[in-house]
């Protein structure tokens, strides 16, 4: 498809969702847009149209509450994500749950193109949900560190190294603009609703669910 028309359809899915009151209806599993692989994003928006783009997908992020939201999840398929945590704001998480998970606060940042790649060998697991599949967390392995790379919304190159938890927010919400769910990646016999993790698995790792409900660590 030709570019111009390719920015006529982005621009007018992004008009019809900015004509939407705030925040903006998440889609859920079991919609195509979360499984297909979203396309580049070419600057096919005028700056007006990419900035409130940008501050609708803030404001629907922190509604939620989550701490990223890729642009599948309220259905452009392009590869745009926003991310930020403020990590302390945890009501009743100890300190040495925080320090344990790798917790550390990752402001606010606009994630176009990204693509990231593993640093060392280190492999963390730890329960995770998503804003797409409601209700639901599972434990997932992932690389400790990474590399990202991409460009932020000015075009700006972003090259960074990320450990912790940041790092487990970007490759989620970069997962997401190649069609994958943490379900993907998950222990399926750690599938455990919200409730559940909160009444049972809140110790800082996910040791004792694993011992419980029959799964393997890495």
């Amino acid at each position: 498809m030709p570019l111009e028309r390719g920015s006529l359809v982005l621009a007018e899915q992004v008009e019809k969702l900015l004509a939407q009151p705030l925040p903006w209806p998440i889609v859920q599993a079991g919609d195509p847009v979360l499984r297909a692989a979203a396309r580049p994003y070419e600057g096919e928006l005028s700056d007006e149209l990419l900035s409130a783009l940008i501050e609708g997908m803030k404001e629907t992020m922190h509604a939620a509450p989550g701490v990223g939201l890729a642009a599948p999840q309220i259905g452009l398929s392009v590869r745009i994500a926003v991310v930020e945590d403020g990590a302390r704001e945890r009501p009743g998480v100890a300190e040495s749950t925080l320090a344990t998970r790798g917790i550390v606060p990752l402001p606010f940042r606009v994630l176009v193109n990204p693509e990231y790649t593993r640093v060392g060998d280190e492999t963390a697991a730890f329960f995770e949900g998503c804003l797409s599949v409601r209700g639901w967390q599972a434990v997932v392995a992932r690389p400790l560190r990474i590399r990202l790379r991409g460009t932020s919304e000015t075009g700006a190159a972003l090259d960074a190294e990320l450990s912790g938890w940041p790092a487990r927010i970007v490759q989620h919400e970069t997962d997401h603009l190649h069609g994958v769910l943490y379900l993907d990646r998950a222990e399926p016999r750690s599938l455990s609703t919200h409730e559940a993790v909160a009444r049972r698995w809140t110790q800082p790792t996910p040791a004792e669910a694993a011992r419980e409900l029959g799964f393997d660590l890495p």
